[in-house]
C-alpha cells in the first residue's frame, strides 16, 4: 500500500463530493479527471452510449474513475478503493482497500479481503477473510490483535465483526478476487454462489463455506 503521488503530465485529477462539487486541499471523496489526456479510451466499440453512461453520467462533464481517493497535505493522492467496494458502518463509509491495508500491516498477516454483511444495528458489519503467514496460530488471540491494529490505524468504528481464517481466496486466473462470492458467504447466502469455473482454485469456495463464521 502506498500513495499514487501526484498526477503525470497532462492528467488533471480532482476529488469531488457525492454531489459532484470539487473539494480543495486535503480531503477525501470520489476521484474524477477533469479533461482529456493522452491515450484516453474514447468509446466502447459498437456501444458509445454505454461508454458515456459508464464514465460521464455520474458527474456531469467529468470522467469518473469509479475509485474513491484522498489527497493529503502534500497534494499526494491515495486510492482508497472502488466506490462500489464501500462498507457503510453506522453511517461511516470505508473503502475495502483501506481496511485491508490496515489488516495487512499486522506482521502475522500474509493477505486479506474484507466485505460488508447485513448487520441489525450498524447497517453493515465488517467480515474479514485473513491468510496468516506460516507458523502463526490461527486463534482468537491473533484475531483480537489484528482487530487492535485496525482500530489503531483507522479507528474503533472500523473494528472487524468477524475474522475467518483461510488458506486462500477465490481468485480468477488473472489474480482478481471474486468479491461477489465473499459477500455471499459472509451474508450466509449460500444457495446461489454463481459460476465458479473461472476461479484458479474452485475448491477454495467449499472451504470458505465450511469454515464460515456464524
Amino acid at each position: 500500500p502506498g500513495s499514487a503521488t501526484k498526477p503525470f503530465f497532462g492528467i488533471k485529477p480532482a476529488i469531488v463530493d457525492k454531489e459532484g462539487k470539487i473539494i480543495e486541499g486535503a480531503c477525501e471523496g470520489n476521484l474524477v479527471i477533469l479533461d482529456s489526456w493522452p491515450g484516453q479510451m474514447r468509446t466502447v466499440y459498437g456501444d458509445h452510449a454505454r461508454f458515456e453512461k459508464t464514465y460521464f453520467s455520474t458527474f456531469k462533464g467529468m470522467y469518473f474513475t469509479g475509485d474513491g481517493a484522498r489527497r493529503d497535505e502534500d497534494g499526494d493522492y491515495w486510492i482508497t478503493g472502488r466506490v462500489d467496494d464501500v462498507i457503510n458502518v453506522s453511517g461511516h463509509r470505508f473503502g475495502t482497500a483501506e481496511i485491508e491495508s490496515a489488516i495487512n500491516r499486522h506482521p502475522a498477516v500474509a493477505e486479506s479481503a474484507v466485505v460488508g454483511f447485513p448487520h441489525d444495528l450498524k447497517g453493515q458489519g465488517i467480515y474479514a477473510y485473513v491468510i496468516l503467514k506460516e507458523g502463526v496460530n490461527a486463534d482468537d488471540g491473533t484475531a483480537a490483535d489484528i482487530n487492535k491494529t485496525v482500530r489503531t490505524i483507522i479507528g474503533p468504528i472500523a473494528a472487524l465483526d468477524h475474522v475467518q481464517w483461510t488458506t486462500g481466496l477465490p481468485k480468477t486466473r488473472s489474480g482478481k478476487i471474486m468479491r461477489r462470492i465473499l459477500r455471499k458467504v459472509a451474508a450466509n447466502e449460500l444457495e446461489n454462489l454463481g459460476d465458479t469455473s473461472t476461479l484458479a482454485d474452485p475448491s477454495i469456495v467449499d472451504t470458505l463455506v465450511k469454515n464460515r463464521r456464524h
